[in-house]
């Protein structure tokens, strides 16, 4: 049994012209380098951080994720077509999720992201010694009596 509708061939329903077909490859190669570019800037980052320590950890966390916002902004608009939207279909389809990230922000850094700090049950009022070696606790020496 054939299955047969007004458009037989589906493969040739939404094409272009050669023209448009380049200028939608430049489009897309252009994104690609750009986000090649950001990729390998953090990878150069995060190898310097690491083998000096000179790079403090909040300023990395923060572009890291700037720059993860970023990539994931050049993904949204161009390879999932946002890019081409009216202004108020880009604010539905992008306004929860940034309320969702800042509401994320927001615990992780004012509401749980301080409870150990807040909550502290016993702050570290006692101070214990350090430890002697080759002593353990209630184990004795040789030749030493209990």
């Amino acid at each position: 049994m054939e299955f047969h509708d007004d458009f037989p061939q589906y493969e040739f329903r939404d094409q272009h012209g050669e023209a448009e077909g380049k200028i939608q490859r430049k489009r897309l190669w252009k994104v690609f380098w750009i986000m090649l570019g950001i990729t390998i800037f953090e990878l150069v980052l995060g190898s310097y951080a690491a083998s000096t320590g000179k790079v403090d950890k909040m300023v990395l966390m923060t572009v890291f994720i700037g720059f993860t916002i970023l990539k994931a902004y050049f993904i949204v608009y161009s390879f999932m077509h946002l890019g081409h939207e009216v202004k108020s279909m880009k604010w539905i389809i992008i306004g929860p999720y940034t309320l969702f990230i800042l509401y994320l922000v927001f615990m992780a850094t004012v509401t749980e992201g301080n409870y150990s700090k807040t909550h502290r049950v016993s702050g570290p009022d006692k101070v214990y010694p350090a430890p002697v070696e080759g002593a353990s606790e209630g184990v004795p020496a040789e030749g030493e009596k209990k």
